[in-house]
């Protein structure tokens, strides 16, 4: 049998990571307890909410359980991240790793930066936000402005979530950036379609993620994390909806 600290610590950075970057409450609770079970532990239980982890387990009949939590502070979007935990864990529980191997390849992962660039990410929501303004009636002329508009809002997102530490300002301050951006082209002669422009430029803040992983949440019984999420994702479409309202009620 694993040291209990040992496994404790092993299993709530690996909680940790996969709630951080958008795994699902009840992935978390699976992989947590199977990891401990492959250890030796019984008696485990772990409790899952948007912002933070419980664990417990038994190291032997009649001792006292242990049980430790971690909080989740800060919330994105990497599956990638998710996909290197789910893949420690299957060879941890296989026998293929040790305590001290497997949180050792966690700590790199929590470590390495995300997968892509931030300026791929950018440009990424670029195309997007032209393609989904394509997609909802516009022209060929609007896929340039629909483009920056969706570029500018993504940056515009990244740099006030960094520095304001709040992230539905910073969704409110994107969608009003994107929004003016958008009809700044159309009346500067750079696009025809002004409503299909602030669409595209608004679609990659969408949070489709959230909206997900709340239903999943939902159906597989989590209810209170369902909820949250559902809430967390209603707050951001308000704050996007605000900031595209403070636009078209100051420049149309």
């Amino acid at each position: 049998m694993q040291a209990a600290d040992e496994v404790m610590d092993m299993c709530l950075l690996a909680g940790e990571i996969m709630l951080k970057y958008g795994a699902e409450t009840y992935r978390v609770e699976e992989t947590l307890e199977r990891m401990a079970r492959a250890s030796g532990f019984t008696n485990v239980h772990c409790f899952t909410t948007t912002t933070g982890i419980f664990l417990s387990f038994e190291e032997r009949k009649g001792k006292e359980d242990l049980m430790q939590m971690v909080r989740i502070d800060d919330r994105m979007q990497d599956l990638n991240k998710v996909t290197e935990v789910n893949q420690v864990s299957r060879e941890f529980t296989a026998g293929e790793l040790t305590v001290g191997a497997a949180h050792e390849r966690l700590m790199q992962i929590h470590r390495t930066p995300i997968h892509y660039p931030i300026w791929l990410i950018h440009l990424a929501a670029g195309v997007a936000g032209s393609g989904f303004s394509y997609l909802f009636g516009g022209r060929l002329v609007d896929l340039l402005p629909a483009y920056i508009a969706a570029v500018l809002a993504s940056v515009t997102l990244v740099e006030f979530e960094r520095y304001l530490k709040v992230r539905f300002a910073a969704e409110m301050a994107a969608a009003f950036i994107g929004g003016s951006v958008a009809i700044f082209l159309v009346y500067a002669g750079v696009g025809s379609s002004v409503d299909q422009i602030i669409i595209g430029s608004l679609m990659p803040l969408v949070p489709g993620v959230q909206l997900t992983n709340a239903v999943r949440d939902l159906l597989s019984g989590d209810l209170l994390a369902g909820m949250s999420r559902g809430v967390e994702a209603l707050l951001t479409s308000l704050s996007i909806a605000s900031g595209i309202a403070l636009t078209i009620s100051l420049f149309l």
